[in-house]
């Protein structure tokens, strides 16, 4: 555990407490703040808010070590390992987690939702990694070092964004920073929303269906109809992307739904059932 000056940093993942893209994280933030890691034992990518009832925890040269999910490492951190936490950070993810799909899917977005529900600011932190929808991309991104475009955004908003009163307004921020090679300058930075581009899709092979999400190839090869102001469109173009989210879901008044609600009669529902 580190003694910083800046703000009590809680620090979780799901790639693990052992991947680089977490102690690179780890590393930038200890540098300027006191970090307790509360992060899982192994790999828990796409499992989104999934939450256990019982998980064990040991204690780790950076914090604690829980084996459970993203979601569980937030709820236990705040809950009872590190309850006075000024702030959560989750990642460094190995891939981006872009686009309003991915949101829900996203372990290491999924950590930073639940701090919203304690009411603790978030950031959720991630590198895009080139490679398309197939294992190239699984070989690179290997070493801390290919995190610094990431780690060094994530740095910089934890130090700035809660005293300029961001999270009056968000409830969590969704960082992704681009893939720089050796030598590249530094990044801008750029406020976005998520996309909504959708490019999912399935083959049927035998006893066995593929799902596949063809947007990662769409970003290796630049084909990406994402407007400007959007994530997918600011991380393609080689610039830090920072989402403002807030974590309850939305509603919308619907006149329609207000129709059906008023004519609802449930003795007219079963006679019609019966019949």
């Amino acid at each position: 555990m580190s003694s910083g000056d800046g703000p009590r940093v809680l620090l979780t993942n799901d790639d693990g407490i052992e991947s680089p893209g977490f102690r690179a994280l780890y590393d930038a933030l200890d540098a300027v703040c006191e970090v307790i890691a509360v992060a899982p034992a192994d790999d828990q990518s796409a499992v989104g808010r999934t939450l256990s009832r019982r998980v064990a925890v040991r204690e780790h040269d950076l914090g604690y070590v829980i084996e459970g999910t993203p979601a569980d490492c937030t709820v236990a951190g705040l809950g009872s390992l590190c309850p006075d936490a000024d702030i959560v950070v989750a990642g460094c993810n190995k891939g981006a987690n872009i686009g309003a799909y991915v949101l829900g899917r996203s372990g290491t977005v999924s950590a930073a939702v639940e701090a919203a529900f304690f009411g603790v600011p978030a950031i959720a932190v991630s590198l895009y990694v080139p490679g398309g929808s197939g294992d190239d991309w699984r070989e690179k991104a290997s070493d801390p070092a290919d995190y610094r475009e990431a780690a060094s955004a994530a740095r910089y908003l934890v130090r700035r964004a809660p005293e300029a009163g961001v999270f009056a307004e968000a409830d969590y921020l969704n960082v992704n920073a681009p893939w720089t090679g050796d030598g590249e300058a530094p990044t801008r930075m750029e406020v976005t929303r998520p996309s909504t581009l959708y490019d999912m899709g399935a083959e049927h092979d035998g006893d066995h269906v593929d799902l596949i999400d063809r947007t990662w190839d769409r970003m290796l090869e630049g084909d990406i109809p994402d407007p400007v102001g959007t994530d997918r469109r600011a991380v393609v173009e080689g610039r830090v992307s920072v989402s403002p989210l807030t974590a309850p879901h939305t509603t919308r008044h619907h006149e329609a739904l207000d129709a059906l609600a008023d004519g609802y009669d449930p003795d007219a529902v079963a006679r019609t059932d019966d019949d």
